[in-house]
């Protein structure tokens, strides 16, 4: 509730608004109400303040192209696994040899099994093998598999043929097979 006894919007209602008019405003309330939390994981992962503040605001700029064309149902979580991913893109640039079994600690030692760090790595993989995808096969993978459209909202929001949209559908989802593949993921 705000002071005035409105109920405030969503998380959601505010990026759909952003997503359809850009508005840089609207994304940035909205990016403030978590900027702590960012800060403080790039934080854990970085280890350096200054690196820290730039990350923050490379993650600003990344999911302010992203949230133009990914609709996102639950941004506090989905702004953690981007952020996350990004603290992890920066640790490997600055040490290629570094793995992902890099973990913060919350206070306490947390030990995750063998089951959780594959299927992370697997997420990881999958991940990267999205974003290798053309551009269009990308976008219709993505809202077809992650955002469960059906080919005909696919259709309608890529604007592309509804056989274009089968086709990039079909054959992203057989490049990422070959794709996981050749990283070695199984499942």
């Amino acid at each position: 509730m705000t002071e005035n006894g409105n109920i405030s919007p969503t998380d959601e209602l505010q990026l759909r608004f952003y997503r359809n008019t850009g508005n840089q405003e609207v994304l940035g309330e909205i990016f403030n109400k978590y900027i702590h939390l960012v800060y403080g994981l790039c934080l854990k992962y970085l280890k350096n303040r200054d690196d820290a503040q730039d990350a923050v605001m490379s993650i600003y700029e990344q999911i302010s192209e992203k949230l133009l064309y990914t609709e996102v149902q639950h941004f506090k979580s989905w702004l953690y696994m981007v952020s996350k991913n990004h603290c992890l893109m920066e640790l490997r640039k600055k040490n290629p040899e570094i793995h992902t079994e890099v973990f913060m600690e919350l206070g306490e030692e947390v030990h995750l099994n063998d089951e959780k760090i594959a299927l992370e790595k697997d997420l990881e993989a999958l991940e990267a093998c999205i974003e290798e995808l053309k551009t269009e096969q990308r976008k219709c993978v993505k809202l077809f598999f992650i955002e469960k459209k059906s080919y005909q909202q696919v259709n309608e929001e890529t604007g592309l043929d509804l056989k274009k949209v089968k086709s990039h559908i079909q054959n992203g989802k057989r490049n990422l097979k070959m794709c996981l593949e050749s990283k070695n993921v199984k499942r």
